[in-house]
């Protein structure tokens, strides 16, 4: 395992945090999860990191990407990638 300062905000039953789980694994990171609430108004630490309530969304160190599955992919496996 590849270990990282990387928060995953998501939910079990969301495709597209799924997706970022498994592109995680698959780079072999080792990360830190947040399971959100289903309702977006209750998302209120997401709200205040990233400004939006969507998921998935990512911190790693001084970087966030916010619910955006494809940016958070391409930019692990910019950073993690072989």
């Amino acid at each position: 395992m590849i270990d990282t300062n990387i928060v995953l905000y998501q939910a079990e039953w969301c495709p597209y945090c799924a997706r970022v789980r498994s592109a995680m694994t698959d780079l072999l990171l080792d990360y830190k999860v947040v399971n959100v609430p289903e309702d977006h108004a209750q998302r209120t630490v997401v709200k205040d990191i990233f400004g939006v309530t969507g998921i998935p969304s990512m911190t790693d160190g001084d970087v966030k990407i916010g619910d955006d599955d494809d940016k958070i992919i391409e930019y692990l496996e910019q950073k993690y990638g072989k």
